[in-house]
C-alpha cells in the first residue's frame, strides 16, 4: 500500500517540528502551504516562513496563495490529489479546502479542546493562571476548534513558565502527536470523538497591543500571570513618567500595598503596588531600547517615584 499523500499547511516555527516529524517518519508530504514572504530585519528583506525554509530544505513544492478561495489555488491545490491535508498554526481555511482531501484535513491545537478555544490558547491559559494544559489534534469543520477529538496529551504548566517556554516544549511534544494522528488515519484506526459540552469555558481570542497593558488594580499573583503570558511576545507593557515601558518579568515582593503607583531606589529595585501586595519587575525594555534587566536599567536611568 503506497503512503498517504499529504498536503501540510502551517507557517510560524511552532510548525517547523511537526513538518520535520513527518519527513523522518517516512510520510509523503506533496506539497506545503505557507504565508506569502514577509519583509524582515533592518533592512527589511523579504524572506520566507520557517516552515517555506523547511520545506525547501526537502526539496518539497511550496504553496503561498494570497487569497485561499481563489479559483487559481484551489485548482492548484486538486492537482496534488492529497488523501490527507495536516494544519498546525496556519490561517483559518475555507470549506473548499478543508473539506477537498476524502481522509479530511486535521489541525494541531495548542490546548485541551473545548477548552482555549482561539488564536492564542498558549497565552490565555498562563494569563488565567491555569497548572496545566496541553494538545489537541481535531478534524476541521465549520466552526473553529470546535471538530472532532483525535487525540489529546496533557502537559503541566511550570511555575516559572511563560508562554515562551510553554511554547517551546509544546511545539516540540506536538511534532510527535501529529505523527501519530497521521499513523492512525492511514491505518484507519482514527475514532474521533465529539467534543463535550462543558459550562464555563474559556476562550483565547487574538491578543492586541491594547490588550496588553498591565492593570496594576489586581492581585500581585494576577499581575505576575499576566506578564508571563505575554513574555516574551508581544510584551506587557506600563506607562512609566509618559514612555512605554515593556514588563517580561516580575516576581512578588513581600510587602504591603503602599500609596505610590510605584517605589525604587534608582539602583536595585522596582516595586509597582497591587490590591494585596507588590511585584518586583526584574526584566524590562524601555520604548526605543532593547530588553535589560532592572540593575542593568538603572545604570544608565533614573525614575522619579510614583510619578
Amino acid at each position: 500500500m503506497s503512503p498517504l499523500r499529504i498536503i501540510f499547511m502551517g507557517t510560524p516555527e511552532f510548525a517547523v517540528p511537526s513538518l520535520e516529524a513527518l519527513v523522518a517518519g517516512g510520510c509523503s508530504i506533496v506539497a506545503v502551504v505557507t504565508a506569502t514572504d514577509k519583509p524582515q530585519g533592518r533592512g527589511q528583506e523579504l524572506r520566507g516562513s520557517p516552515v517555506k525554509e523547511c520545506a525547501l530544505s526537502h526539496n518539497i513544492p511550496v504553496l503561498q496563495p494570497t487569497n485561499l478561495k481563489s479559483e487559481e489555488f484551489v485548482s492548484q491545490l486538486r492537482q496534488y490529489r492529497a488523501d490527507l491535508q495536516v494544519v498546525v498554526a496556519f490561517r483559518m481555511l475555507p470549506e473548499v479546502v478543508w473539506a477537498m482531501p476524502p481522509l479530511g484535513t486535521f489541525n494541531l491545537h495548542a490546548s485541551l479542546l473545548p477548552q482555549y478555544r482561539g488564536a492564542a490558547p498558549i497565552n490565555w491559559a498562563i494569563i488565567n493562571g491555569e497548572k496545566e494544559t496541553g494538545l489537541t489534534t481535531f478534524f476541521l469543520r465549520h466552526e473553529i476548534d470546535t471538530g472532532g477529538i483525535i487525540f489529546q496529551e496533557k502537559e503541566t504548566i511550570q511555575p516559572d513558565d511563560d508562554a515562551g517556554t510553554l511554547y517551546e516544549r509544546l511545539r516540540h511534544k506536538g511534532a510527535g502527536l501529529v505523527l501519530k494522528t497521521v499513523q492512525s488515519v492511514a491505518a484507519g484506526t482514527v475514532q474521533p470523538a465529539e467534543q463535550r459540552i462543558e459550562k464555563n469555558l474559556k476562550a483565547a481570542p487574538k491578543i492586541f497591543k491594547e490588550t496588553c497593558q498591565i492593570n496594576w488594580g489586581q492581585s500581585a499573583a494576577s499581575i505576575r500571570n499576566f506578564v508571563r503570558g505575554l513574555s516574551p511576545y508581544p510584551g506587557a507593557w506600563t506607562i512609566i513618567e509618559n514612555k512605554v515601558y515593556k514588563i517580561y518579568r516580575v516576581t512578588r515582593h513581600d510587602s504591603k500595598p503602599f500609596g505610590d503607583t510605584f517605589r525604587t531606589d534608582n539602583k536595585t529595585y522596582l516595586y509597582f503596588s497591587t490590591t494585596d501586595g507588590a511585584v518586583s519587575v526584574e526584566e524590562l525594555q524601555p520604548e526605543g531600547k532593547r530588553r535589560m534587566s532592572i540593575g542593568e536599567f538603572f545604570r544608565g536611568n533614573k525614575l522619579e517615584t510614583g510619578k
